[in-house]
């Protein structure tokens, strides 16, 4: 089905989005507030600690802003450490999805759990091995709500979708991504694989998107069929980072593409449409944006790392795209700085 997505985005502003000069900044995702601000919750954690730390010191922060553009300024910590070595989530929260349906935010996330403290900047070498691993394995969605953007948030005990051994989700669930129907039901896309980084710390595997469903936010989420609906006959393509919404009576998503095997264009986006949330087929065109940066200024660049699409959704329409990004040309290699960037999009009026 056609869903040209790529010709509906303007320039990055230049200036716009969130960044903090001591925080490694990524994930953002937009709502409008209460007060009729602009509020993006955001993973943080500190940029004296190396960027892939994320894993054992992230945490979730709210930076507000009076435009959808921004510069958005930073608020409060959301979502932190919790309480209970036993929790999930006790020591990482991370990959916020911020929707509000019926008077209720709902604040989905990926947390996670390890053996030992949390880490400093000052012992934070010694994180590089195992436990960083035992991080990432133990990765699950979360789900915190409240009635005021501002909280307070009441954290489900449990993860709203949990792993099943033998399966094709059998190490991880994570970076989710929620759509509220007009009944209060929830689709819920996530990313998932068999694979386990083998001893050496590699990751040879790929990542593959399930879905799931919920009658409403505080039931119980069900997995729609035993395997992942987006998956690919190429054995080079997989996808993560997903965002969905309705738009023209259909199920949208948006992606990152792995290696570009799908969309020609490796880490670039693509989209895919679907009827019913549960088959789904590649959009037509299929790329959603390039890894080249047309900014408001006339300036064209590289990054190294577009991640984590987001979309701000007003009246029922995709208004802004939010990514993550960097001032590294060549992945994170020589990254100094990191921020989560707005792209305006044109409203589909057809």
């Amino acid at each position: 089905m056609s869903l040209d997505f790529a010709s509906r985005l303007e320039p990055a502003v230049v200036g716009g989005g969130f960044a903090m000069d001591d925080y490694w900044v990524w994930c953002g995702s937009v709502v409008r507030g209460e007060d009729g601000r602009y509020h993006m919750f955001a993973s943080r954690w500190p940029r004296s600690m190396a960027f892939s730390h994320w894993v054992v010191r992230s945490e979730i922060v709210r930076a507000s802003a009076d435009r959808p553009e921004g510069p958005y300024a930073f608020e409060e910590v959301v979502l932190g450490a919790r309480e209970g070595d036993d929790a999930f989530d006790a020591k990482v929260a991370h990959n916020p999805c911020i929707v509000h349906n019926g008077g209720q935010y709902l604040l989905f996330y990926t947390g996670t759990n390890f053996d030992g403290p949390i880490p400093t900047p000052a012992d934070s070498g010694t994180w590089a091995g195992r436990r960083s691993m035992q991080a990432w394995h133990n990765k699950r969605i979360g789900l915190a709500t409240a009635t005021s953007v501002r909280g307070p948030w009441t954290r489900r005990a449990t993860p709203v979708l949990d792993t099943r051994p033998d399966a094709w989700d059998a190490v991880i669930t994570s970076n989710p991504a929620a759509c509220v129907n007009a009944d209060g039901a929830i689709l819920l896309l996530y990313k998932s694989t068999d694979t386990r980084h083998d001893a050496d710390g590699r990751f040879r595997g790929r990542f593959r998107i399930g879905a799931a469903r919920a009658s409403a936010f505080d039931a119980e989420f069900e997995r729609v069929g035993d395997g992942p609906v987006l998956q690919f006959d190429d054995a080079s393509a997989h996808v993560e980072d997903p965002f969905v919404w309705r738009e023209g009576g259909r199920w949208c998503a948006i992606m990152k593409d792995m290696t570009g095997a799908i969309g020609g264009e490796a880490q670039a986006g693509i989209t895919a449409t679907s009827r019913d949330g549960v088959r789904w087929t590649l959009a037509e065109p299929v790329q959603a944006y390039s890894r080249v940066v047309r900014w408001s200024d006339g300036t064209v660049t590289r990054p190294g790392k577009l991640e984590r699409p987001q979309l701000l959704m007003e009246d029922g329409r995709p208004t802004h795209l939010f990514l993550a990004t960097t001032d590294a040309t060549d992945g994170l290699r020589g990254a100094t700085r990191t921020w989560n960037m707005v792209m305006p999009v044109e409203i589909d009026r057809g």
